[in-house]
């Protein structure tokens, strides 16, 4: 059993540290890979302090990069109660921001080359066939992406509308409050216990 717990973290371990490259090798720091991986990975919000001693760097880099990533809207501030440091986790729809941020930063190449085109007619056929090959790009695939991407979101709101819709199911767990590290978890305490006993008699 303790076996599995340690092949187990050695696995989330290089799941990690390979995110961190392959954010790297896509134009994030390697820090903004890992932390992204490491809240994939995390069942509840997680603080500063708590991430950059699990990704063993230091407070100021992991606040750095989760606030570029709180940017890109692909993660979110949480907040305690009781507890006056920031905790981030991923954003419901993280995927959608990553995507949309890809495809930003393709449309800021693309005005560049629509400006080049506009001056074409001076350069050789093969620049012009290429601006020309780029604008295609765009205007066939780029859009469909964007429509795609549109539609995908869509679907999430309204699955998440439909999810927020169902009746609760009665649930004898106490309210969440903080554990030690500042994180919320519910429990089914003795008072609980004690009340639905006097309920029922």
């Amino acid at each position: 059993m303790q076996r599995g717990r340690t092949d187990d973290r050695r696995d989330i371990s290089w799941f990690i540290e390979q995110l961190g490259r392959s954010a790297e090798a896509d134009g994030l720091t390697r820090i903004a890979g890992r932390l992204f991986a490491a809240l994939l990975m995390s069942e509840e919000p997680r603080s500063l302090d708590d991430l950059a001693t699990d990704l063993g760097v230091s407070k100021a880099s992991v606040s750095t990069d989760a606030r570029r990533l709180l940017d890109r809207g692909v993660v979110e501030r949480r907040m305690i109660q009781g507890d006056r440091r920031d905790y981030y986790q991923l954003a419901p729809d993280f995927f959608t921001a990553v995507i949309r941020h890809r495809l930003e930063r393709w449309g800021r190449i693309h005005r560049l080359v629509a400006e080049m085109e506009h001056a074409a007619h001076g350069m050789a056929p093969v620049v012009r066939d290429r601006l020309a090959y780029l604008e295609d790009a765009d205007r066939e695939l780029l859009h469909r992406l964007h429509d795609a991407v549109d539609e995908w979101e869509a679907s999430q709101r309204r699955r998440r509308a439909a999810t927020s819709k169902e009746p609760s199911r009665p649930t004898s767990k106490e309210p969440s409050r903080p554990t030690s590290r500042g994180v919320p978890r519910g429990g089914t305490g003795r008072a609980s216990r004690l009340t639905r006993k006097g309920t029922r008699d």
